[in-house]
């Protein structure tokens, strides 16, 4: 089945989206006649032309605040958020500093609610709108060394279905989105050693970044009527159907 997913005329906003999953939701969007921009703090080595990219770290607020004025100045409105920029560091908790602790959730939990809290007042007032919060399955089962990763994944589930109950009378959907164990420069980071990425293949399968672009393109679409709802993907299909 052909997707039918139309995105003439809006524009989405991606957080972390320079490479990986967010890179190739935007590039995906901006195939269907969207504009697709792009906040990282990393420089857009995965995206082309037809992507706007600005350089924004989410864990700053005033910053996040100004970029998104300068969006909605250029081009008048924001229709969706996809809000995936994430760290994750590798560390015991006993031997955790508090830097790593503070720029994880920083990062991981604040940059998702001061990009939240910029967009809204737009989609509040055109009673339209769809955001899209990263989790993680390691909110639920959890890892050695990945503890202040998965707190905040975890964190997250909680607010976004709280923020969906908060908008739901202004016709502005939120929804997080387990996207399983994909290849992207932060899951290589996180398992460096080819033990670590054999377990996973061998466990869940690895998918590729452009596996869960339908995912994301269904909750932004207006074929997505729910809300406070949580989409998972739990297995490459690859791997699946072996």
């Amino acid at each position: 089945m052909k997707s039918t997913f139309d995105a003439q005329g809006e524009v989405l906003l991606v957080t972390g989206g320079a490479n990986g999953i967010g890179a190739a939701t935007a590039r995906a969007f901006a195939e269907r006649g969207g504009t697709a921009v792009v906040f990282d703090v990393a420089p857009a080595e995965d995206l082309d032309d037809r992507i706007e990219h600005h350089r924004v770290d989410v864990s700053d607020r005033e910053a996040v605040l100004h970029a998104v004025d300068a969006v909605l100045d250029k081009h008048g409105r924001i229709d969706a958020l996809v809000a995936g920029a994430a760290v994750q560091p590798r560390c015991d908790v006993v031997g955790m500093d508090a830097h790593t602790w503070r720029q994880t959730l920083a990062v991981n939990l604040d940059g998702v609610v001061w990009c939240c809290q910029a967009v809204l007042p737009d989609m509040i007032a055109r009673r339209s709108g769809s955001i899209v919060v990263f989790s993680s399955g390691l909110a639920h089962a959890g890892r050695a060394q990945a503890a202040a990763y998965a707190a905040s994944k975890g964190a997250l589930i909680s607010f976004a279905k709280s923020l969906a109950a908060e908008v739901a009378d202004y016709r502005v959907r939120v929804n997080t989105v387990f996207p399983g164990v994909i290849d992207t420069p932060q899951f290589r980071a996180a398992n460096p050693s080819g033990g670590e990425r054999e377990h996973w293949a061998a466990t869940t399968g690895i998918g590729s970044p452009e596996d869960v672009v339908g995912c994301l393109l269904f909750l932004l679409s207006d074929a997505a009527t729910m809300t406070g709802s949580t989409l998972t993907r739990d297995r490459a299909f690859a791997q699946e159907a072996s």
